[in-house]
Order: structure tokens, then C-alpha cells, then sequence
């Protein structure tokens, strides 16, 4: 925990507000991922529960510690019901989820392979009606941090960052996955962008492979495109953050390696990932620190099954990585 200045000297958690998505998880244990037109039976029962890239990060921006604002849309079915009623047990703030009648809650299909990867599929239902409304939601309560995630329309993006960029808000930019037009995002600057390998490429128009496309050039190139701190994520290997140039046109790079852990279940991982950097974030944690805590979270997320259900708590990060989580007192 941290004090917040000009209050009375007791301590509060970091404040985060997410805007993004809110699906409905149905998930397949697999021997191994179907090809085109292959059936593979799952030894095991469907698992249903809460997800989304938008409320996954909020769970684990109050599980790290946070004391979080969920915006996005919902549907006025019983899925919809569940998402906001799984927010509020977690004791994330579910006020600025917007029911919209008539409308079917998001749903996504999940298969895990034996070695832990998986293969998602979507239905964005009533995530694809967010809005001008969200925009205005994004900012109805102040934060130290502002995520927003993909799996929502791109103008809302674009929305909360230009509204980010005129109140000052810390905001981390997640284009999981990368929207087309994604690069005209980053035009008007972002404090913090987060892709992965696929995602980078995504938003760069080339590969990003080999040691001359690798990670580090192209969170260079993330860089010098608006966001002033870009992050790739390496999966296990860790992530690699990349400076904008400073005034002298220089420009920082900064390697994490990942932590070995026994994974059996990456879905997820990536949502610990940005949630614990905003956190750490919020919280006055410096850039390449923010980096480290995040890429613990996101292995110890692994080390479970499912999405929300295996997100982590501080004490999860230590058991699994043995790194203590870097905000006092959470």
C-alpha cells in the first residue's frame, strides 16, 4: 500500500480502472489442439466461468491488491448476470458494466492442449455495443492507472486515449488482439503499450521474427510509433521493454527473463500480466520493475487451470516464483 497525497496519512490501495471485455469462458481440456476439420475428445467436463480480457484484468487487479473499476457491456441474460455478480465477489466495482436488453453477453471457446497453450475462439455479443457511453464511464471516478484492453471496438480505444492524454491518466494500451488500423492508435501517444510477438507484428505490418525482427526491435519500433513505454511478451521467455527516445534521442531497453514454473494452463496469463503492471504501476513502482512483477504474475497464472480462476494473489506470486510482490503491504 501507498499514501496518497494530501490525505489524512492512511494508507490506500492504488485505484485502477479497466474498460474492456466481459465473456463467458467455456473451456476443453484436449490431448491436443484440433487441426481444420479434426474432433478431439476431451477426457474431462466442459469448465465454465467468468472471462474476458477486460474482466479477467480487473480480477486480477483486485486479487494483486487494487481497488478496481470494471467498464464494458454486458447483455441482460443470466451470462450477463454471472460476469457482474463474479466482479462483485471478487470486490472489483461493477457500476460501469452497462446492461444493453436484447443484447447476448460475450462468450468465448477455450481448448487446452496437454502442454498448457490454447486456441480461442469468440463471440463478442454485447462487447461489440460499447461506446461513447464506456468512454465517459472510463473517467466518471478517479484512478492511478487506466487499463484498456481489446475484444471492444477500436474507437472506444481511441476514446479513453485521447481522454487519457487530456487528464494525464496513466493509461496501459493491451491490443490483445490487435485490431486492424491498430498503428493509428499509437499516432496520438500512449504511456504504456503491452502486445506479444503476434500482436507486435500485428501492429507493425511485418514479422516480427529472427534476431533483426526480434522482440527488442520491434518494441523499438513501438516506441518511436507514440507509445512511451512499449512491452513485448515473450510467453515464458519473459518480455522486453523498450524506452521512447529521450530528448537526446536516446532510446532504453530492458530484458526480464521469464521464471520456470510448471505450467499447465497459459490461458489468462497474459491478463495477470497487464493487470499486475498497472498495479505496480499505480502503486509508484519504476518501468522495468513493473515489468519483472508483471511477468511473475503472468507465470504464476499458469501454474492453475482455467482463466479467472487461476489468477493469482501476492502470496500465489512468491509460491510459484519466488519473487515477493513489489507494493507494501498487498
Amino acid at each position: 500500500m501507498r499514501q496518497r497525497s494530501g490525505g489524512t496519512g492512511a494508507s490506500t490501495p492504488p485505484r485502477v480502472t479497466v474498460v474492456g471485455s466481459l465473456n463467458t469462458d467455456i473451456s476443453l481440456a484436449v490431448p491436443h489442439l484440433p487441426g481444420p476439420g479434426e474432433t478431439v475428445l476431451s477426457a474431462a467436463s466442459a469448465v465454465i466461468g467468468g472471462g474476458g480480457k477486460g474482466a479477467n484484468q480487473a480480477v486480477a487487479a483486485a486479487r494483486l491488491g487494487a481497488a478496481v473499476r470494471m467498464v464494458g457491456c454486458c447483455g441482460d441474460d443470466e451470462f450477463g448476470a454471472r460476469l457482474r455478480a463474479g466482479l462483485a465477489a471478487e470486490g472489483a466495482d461493477a457500476s460501469g458494466v452497462r446492461v444493453i436488453a436484447g443484447a447476448a453477453s460475450g462468450l468465448a471457446l477455450i481448448t487446452v492442449d496437454a502442454a498448457g497453450e490454447n486456441s480461442i475462439a469468440v463471440a463478442a455479443g454485447a462487447n461489440g455495443r460499447a461506446g461513447p457511453d464506456e468512454v465517459s464511464a472510463a473517467f466518471a471516478a478517479p484512478c492511478e492507472a487506466l487499463v484498456a484492453s481489446a475484444e471492444i471496438p477500436a474507437g472506444v480505444l481511441a476514446g479513453v486515449l485521447g481522454r487519457a492524454r487530456e487528464t494525464g491518466v496513466t493509461c496501459v494500451l493491451n491490443l490483445a488482439p490487435a485490431p486492424p488500423g491498430a498503428a493509428g492508435l499509437l499516432a496520438g501517444g500512449v504511456d504504456w503499450l503491452v502486445v506479444n510477438e503476434q500482436e507486435a507484428a500485428a501492429v507493425l505490418g511485418r514479422p516480427v521474427t529472427g534476431e533483426a525482427g526480434g522482440a527488442p526491435a520491434a518494441a523499438s519500433a513501438l516506441a518511436r510509433m507514440g507509445a512511451r513505454h512499449a512491452v513485448v511478451t515473450l510467453g515464458a521467455a519473459g518480455a522486453v521493454l523498450a524506452h521512447a527516445p529521450d530528448a537526446a534521442g536516446a532510446a532504453g531497453m530492458v530484458t526480464v527473463p521469464g521464471f520456470r514454473v510448471a505450467s499447465v494452463d497459459s490461458v489468462g496469463a497474459g491478463d495477470a500480466f497487464v493487470a499486475a503492471l498497472a498495479v505496480a504501476l499505480a502503486a509508484g513502482v519504476g518501468p522495468a520493475d513493473a515489468v519483472r512483477a508483471a511477468c511473475a504474475a503472468g507465470a504464476a497464472a499458469t501454474t492453475r487451470r482455467g482463466a479467472q480462476a487461476a489468477l493469482p494473489r501476492p502470496a500465489d506470486v512468491l509460491a510459484a516464483t519466488g519473487t515477493p510482490w513489489p507494493v507494501a503491504g498487498l
